[in-house]
């Protein structure tokens, strides 16, 4: 029996896909979490250049998500096409193009690919940030920000994230190529590829294509404020939707981007856990590289997986249960690990199960809880509020209210304390 080629090429691309990627269990997954109201967003699973999985969940609305840092990795590729083209060393200093910056004879551009400049982040509270974030600034403002606070550290000396690294690095394009970054990142990256839901954010509010972000707060969704997302440039200013950033980190592992050498770079991971450009993802037996995004109610996330050619790309703009939870059980099906899918059913405990858990716990950060228990109720106490908990098993309990979540570990010498993206360590106090 004669098969026609194109046959034959259909049968090699079905088989090409991952068989063991159980598309029930992640939908049984992201069913859960819209059920309860514990997040909104979409997600996109390819393999090879194919969707696999993808889906919409919590809400429907349109498919376009502030990526926040993901910005970064944009940056990063059009920072390394000038060095493929020679037209930029990773050697060279900060000083060649904003000489006036503090320690700018000493900052290499591999230093603010690693986060390792030292300089002072834009976005700090010194700079009284949420009081200016919502209102569009010149980058003159924006570089006075980062030259009148003193430097974190000396240049090289550590790795510590910091947005001031890449909003210099987008001007360092601008300058070289004499063309505003959205054009830039439009020619270089976009059109080259062609990624349709993929662009710049220029512009005051929610506009297009573009969904808003959520809190939920007291039993529902509460819609949140736009920032001016080009105040953050080349560190937080791209939209995007998930099939998109898929097609955008295979482009950069499979040479259609950036040179072999540039890529090596860019994902050699240092024993600090920063890459330059990238950041590691997977576990021992599956090796990623990435970023996460985050940015006034969106969190984001984009891993590649070389060996399986498999990217994951996920976007959510209204979270109460944590994002690296939700993508720690992703993976984990994509890889067919042991993946228990959450059902926060409550269960009832007795007093003499949740004695233990009762106390006064703190963190480095200053926040002070108190927790009691009456009539085989759990509850807690921080700054004269009291929220009732409830349990999901003998350890783990949630705030429905507020969409908070809790942990309690080492017999109830640890709590650990979940609000959306933000995660509390605290210990139980002698």
């Amino acid at each position: 029996m004669k098969f026609s080629l194109a046959f034959v090429l259909t049968l090699l691309s079905i088989n090409s896909f991952p068989q063991n990627i159980d598309k029930i269990k992640l939908d049984s997954l992201f069913d859960n979490l819209t059920a309860q109201n514990l997040a909104i967003g979409s997600i996109t699973i390819s393999q090879k250049g194919h969707a696999v999985y993808q889906r919409s969940f919590g809400k429907e609305q349109p498919p376009a998500y502030r990526l926040g840092s993901i910005t970064k990795l944009f940056t990063a590729v059009m920072t390394y096409q000038l060095v493929d083209e020679k037209k930029l060393s990773l050697d060279d200093t900060l000083s060649k193009f904003f000489p006036d910056l503090p320690n700018a004879g000493r900052i290499t551009i591999a230093d603010m690919l690693g986060h390792r400049s030292g300089l002072a982040n834009f976005t700090a509270t010194a700079t009284n940030f949420d009081a200016w974030k919502e209102q569009p600034h010149t980058h003159e403002q924006l570089l006075t920000f980062i030259k009148n606070q003193p430097p974190d550290f000396l240049p090289g000396a550590k790795a510590d994230y910091n947005n001031s690294n890449f909003l210099l690095l987008g001007y360092i394009l601008e300058k070289i190529y004499h063309e505003p970054y959205k054009d830039l990142v439009y020619e270089r990256i976009i059109h080259e590829l062609d990624l349709p839901n993929t662009y710049y954010g220029d512009h005051a509010g929610f506009q297009n294509k573009e969904t808003p972000s959520f809190k939920y707060f007291d039993n529902h969704w509460q819609e949140e404020k736009a920032v001016y997302l080009d105040n953050f440039g080349g560190a937080g200013a791209m939209i995007s939707t998930t099939q998109d950033m898929c097609k955008f980190i295979k482009a950069i592992f499979t040479g259609k981007l950036i040179g072999k050498a540039s890529l090596a770079r860019m994902t050699r991971i240092e024993k600090d856990g920063y890459g330059w450009g990238m950041f590691p993802f997977g576990d021992s037996a599956h090796s990623g590289y990435g970023h996460n995004g985050k940015t006034e109610g969106f969190a984001s996330s984009l891993q590649y997986y070389p060996e399986n050619d498999l990217a994951i790309a996920y976007c959510t703009n209204g979270e109460v249960y944590p994002k690296d939870k939700i993508l720690n059980l992703v993976f984990k099906i994509c890889f067919s690990e042991q993946a228990t899918i959450p059902r926060f059913i409550p269960v009832t405990l007795q007093r003499d199960q949740l004695q233990p858990l009762t106390g006064t716990y703190a963190g480095d950060n200053g926040l002070q809880v108190t927790t009691t228990c009456t009539n085989n109720n759990l509850a807690l106490e921080t700054k004269g509020q009291q929220f009732t908990l409830e349990a999901l098993s003998d350890h783990e309990f949630r705030n429905t209210r507020f969409g908070f979540f809790f942990e309690f570990n080492d017999e109830g010498q640890q709590l650990v304390i979940h609000d959306a993206a933000v995660t509390y360590w605290l210990h139980k106090q002698k």
